[in-house]
């Protein structure tokens, strides 16, 4: 007997494209593409090619006919999305181990500290300390696994950032002149340099290195002697893209101040005045120009030089450290045993460095702060009143 027109699924032209997407996109779930799959060769309207029996279409897809069948029914009774997804069930087919008040004490106990004697908390650890403190009477580990995911709970993981001085008018005030300073334009005779510092310790091997063959590895001796350290001097132009690095025993007054001299008169004879980003260190100041020179020759270099520092706390704008923690990883990441092969390393870097004139572009600005650092901002009593007055 054939069907009724009421038995029968008649696609529209919409309801097809719509079906052969998800039968084809390979992203939806493989119940809803294999239900899609049924719908179209059910099909029997004026779109469809062929016209299938139920036993046609569960021999073809491999399903039952009484499958094909129900689907076949669940569109004409309840329509389209309920005859592709699967109904959800009112209830778990086993109940949950833990209820909202014992999920409410693991996140607590997560975020509170860790028994004397550990750094932090783990899945181990946790599970353990449930069952020891009578929270739950069993537990396994995967379930604390997944309340862990549920609730983004990452005991194990520490973000490290630096926390604004209290006077947070100044750090404002400090952070958003050197936000104008990046975007605004320099020329070349009043480029922008970054520099910054560093120290970096000097170890030699103890015993000699066995260097890589195919099939093995370099094999380094952890022992090592120590051989001093060096203090690092970075200059960094991120517009054109050049940098400086040089290495000195110390970094005293009287050390910065002669690679300013050299920034000055070697790196940029002929710039009228650099614009200097550094850090707040006691020897970043004109004073450490009068303490390493005579007074005309500091007079001299203090007229080309103009300082602009970043707030405490605020190391992140100096564009410097940038490069300092590509040096890092690309030139230190190693043992170096005496000053003079530091010397030529980083120099050997430096040269590698300024032949690509990698720069930095600065996009973040002080419109972008005021929006995204707006925690940082005092706050004003019409301020105040003014959120409170907006519409939730």
């Amino acid at each position: 007997m054939g069907r009724g027109r009421r038995d029968k699924v008649l696609l529209t032209i919409e309801q097809r494209r719509r079906l052969e997407n998800i039968s084809r996109n390979g992203y939806a779930p493989a119940k809803k593409i294999l239900h899609a799959r049924v719908l179209l060769m059910c099909d029997e309207g004026e779109q469809a090619i062929d016209t299938w029996t139920d036993e046609g279409i569960a021999k073809a897809l491999n399903l039952h006919r009484n499958t094909v069948g129900r689907i076949r029914k669940r569109y004409l009774t309840q329509g389209e999305e309920p005859a592709l997804n699967r109904r959800l069930r009112k209830k778990p087919p086993t109940p949950p181990k833990i209820d909202g008040a014992t999920e409410a004490q693991i996140i607590a106990m997560c975020c509170s500290d860790p028994p004397e004697g550990r750094a932090d908390w783990t899945i181990r650890l946790l599970t353990s300390e449930l069952k020891k403190r009578r929270v739950v009477t069993e537990i396994s580990r995967e379930t604390v696994r997944r309340t862990f995911k549920k609730n983004q709970l990452r005991p194990w993981k520490v973000k490290r950032f630096c926390i604004p001085e209290r006077d947070l008018a100044r750090f404002v005030a400090q952070m958003e002149v050197i936000l104008d300073l990046y975007c605004s334009e320099h020329c070349r005779d009043q480029p922008l340099i970054c520099m910054d510092e560093a120290s970096v310790q000097l170890l030699d091997h103890l015993y000699k290195p066995i260097k890589m063959q195919p099939g093995q590895d370099q094999k380094e001796d952890y022992h090592y002697t120590r051989e001093g350290t060096q203090a690092l001097f970075m200059f960094f132009d991120p517009n054109a893209g050049w940098r400086r690095v040089s290495n000195r025993d110390h970094r005293s007054r009287v050390d910065w101040a002669e690679e300013i001299r050299q920034l000055l008169d070697v790196d940029y004879p002929h710039a009228s005045k650099v614009k200097l980003v550094c850090d707040n260190l006691n020897t970043h100041n004109i004073a450490s120009l009068y303490e390493a020179f005579p007074a005309d020759e500091a007079h001299r270099l203090a007229r080309r030089l103009e300082i602009y520092h970043t707030p405490r706390n605020g190391s992140w704008l100096n564009v410097a450290e940038i490069e300092l923690s590509i040096l890092t990883k690309q030139c230190l990441a190693r043992r170096i045993s005496s000053p003079e092969k530091l010397e030529k390393k980083l120099k050997a870097w430096e040269q590698e460095r300024n032949k690509t004139a990698s720069q930095v572009i600065w996009h973040f600005s002080t419109p972008d702060a005021r929006v995204k650092l707006k925690h940082l901002y005092p706050v004003f009593e019409d301020e105040e009143m003014a959120d409170s007055n907006a519409p939730n």
